[in-house]
């Protein structure tokens, strides 16, 4: 059954999470040199992929016991939100090897490895395996990470330049950790409780 509740939070807090992150400013990158459709393809289908290994590994986790399950997402949730909080601001661009041509195949693939690589094992990759766990609805949370993935892969590769010049990325930063405390929290909350 599709929760639009459990899908709401993971697209929030993937979202604030996925931001900063630095494949969104791959895709930005990616986006200024290339046909922005082209590069969407195929980062869209690597964050897919992405997605499926995290919501499966978050389904064994819901084989655990309960409060076993909730202590352990919550110290991640945790973990991550220290992550976002100590992470130190890098103006380092990471450098993008061109594709030898601009047809579709070349630049989605391209798009595709770029962020194949990049994600693994990534915070948000970590988050969704979590959320996975914690909500035990692997269809509402696959979605909302998909579309948050997504959503922050189109604003990173159409525009992203204009979003950071109102909103600071020290601030994103700081939502989404501050959401993935609460989180902790509430996950710890349940398990000491529960």
């Amino acid at each position: 059954m599709i929760s639009f509740t459990v899908m709401a939070i993971t697209f929030g807090v993937l979202f604030l999470a996925e931001l900063p992150d630095k494949t969104a400013l791959a895709g930005l990158m990616l986006g200024t040199r290339y046909r922005a459709s082209y590069v969407f393809a195929g980062v869209a289908a690597a964050f897919a992929v992405h997605v499926a290994l995290a919501i499966a590994a978050g389904s064994v986790l819901t084989l655990l016991p309960h409060r076993l399950v909730q202590a352990v997402v919550g110290l991640l949730f945790l973990a991550g939100a220290l992550m976002l909080l100590l992470k130190k601001d890098d103006d380092d661009e990471e450098t993008i090897k061109a594709p030898a041509d601009q047809s579709f195949w070349k630049v989605s693939g391209a798009g595709f490895m770029l962020i194949l690589v990049a994600e693994f094992g990534d915070l948000t990759q970590i988050m969704t395996a979590n959320l996975a766990a914690r909500y035990d609805n692997p269809v509402s949370v696959g979605i909302g990470a998909v579309l948050a993935l997504w959503a922050v892969a189109g604003i990173g590769i159409v525009g992203g330049r204009t979003l950071m010049k109102y909103v600071p990325l020290k601030l994103i930063t700081r939502v989404g950790a501050c959401l993935m405390l609460a989180l902790a929290g509430f996950s710890l909350f349940e398990a000491i409780a529960g």
